[in-house]
Parts: structure tokens; sequence; C-alpha cells
């Protein structure tokens, strides 16, 4: 009876205990790269905060300082980290100057394998900068300190990979 007990409550346990934690990932979204089109009317800043659980993607965050409204936001998946890819994916955007962005994503293994080594990435156009206002790939989730604020010891460099070349794996 104890046995039985016993086994009842550790199937229990284990059946709610997740079969891996969930992951934290940030970026910080910025100017897209200035071209004679696009120049003055590619401005604003943003951070977007997002957690991968199992293969599913959340993500949300805020933006503002554009010239003109927002008009669609989009997560990439590039070649490498900070290079360019399709979208595989839209993301809710509130159609102004400043806002919110969010999206849920059910991920491919390949497309978490891609996240994990920061070629996962987000898009958002804007009414003058329709080719892309704001951009960031996403990174294991870090400390940031303000602007102005001298960092102590060493400065966050997102570290993909372990000293093997493998994809690390990220509990934040």
């Amino acid at each position: 009876m104890i046995l039985r007990i016993v086994s009842l409550a550790a199937a229990i346990l284990f059946a709610t205990v997740p079969a891996f934690a969930a992951e934290n990932y940030q970026t910080d979204i910025g100017p897209t790269p200035k071209n004679n089109r696009q120049g003055a009317n590619v401005q604003g800043r943003g951070t977007v905060l997002a957690v991968l659980d199992n293969n599913t993607f959340s993500l949300q965050g805020k933006f503002s300082g554009l010239a003109s409204p927002a008009t669609v936001a989009r997560l990439h998946i590039g070649h490498v980290m900070g290079g360019v890819g399709p979208a595989i994916g839209d993301l809710k955007v509130v159609q102004a100057q400043s806002g919110e962005i969010s999206g849920t994503f059910t991920l491919t293994q390949a497309q978490v394998e891609a996240l994990k080594v920061g070629k996962l990435y987000v898009m958002l156009d804007s009414q003058s900068a329709p080719k892309g206002n704001l951009w960031g790939w996403f990174q294991p989730a870090h400390v940031t300190v303000p602007e102005g604020v001298p960092q102590m010891g060493s400065w966050y460099i997102p570290n993909l990979l372990d000293d093997d070349g493998a994809s690390k794996k990220n509990n934040s």
C-alpha cells in the first residue's frame, strides 16, 4: 500500500515538473542601416523580451521614437547573428510612433536551434521606413545598464557557443 502511494506521488510530481526550464531572451531593437531613400526616417528604439518554453516562443516589448507610425512587425530567421533572412511569422504591433509589440509562435526544432545561436530577430517597419525601421537579434537574457552608467567587469558580449563550437544550453 505504501509503495503504491509513493509511486502515485512520484508520478504526479514528475507529471507536473516541466521537462525543460523556460529560457529567457531579449533584444534591444534599434535603427536599421540608413540608405538614401529612408535616411532620417529610420529612428527610434525599443526592447523586446521573450521566453522559450519547449518550442513555444512568446515575446513582448515596447518601442518609441519612430518618425511615423509602425505598420508591421515580423519575426525573422537570419543565416547568422546579424544577418538577414526570411520572415517566419507576423507580430502584433500598435500602429503608432510608440507602442507595444507581441507574439507567440510554435517554433520548429531548426528554429529553436537558430534562436539559441542568435539567428532570430525582430524587424519593425513604419510608414516612412517600409523596408525596416527597427531591428534586433535575440540573445540570452542578460543584465543591461542605462546609458552613461559605467559597467564594471567584463561587458556583455553574447557567447552563444561552448568552447567546442556547439550551441550552449541557456537555462536563464
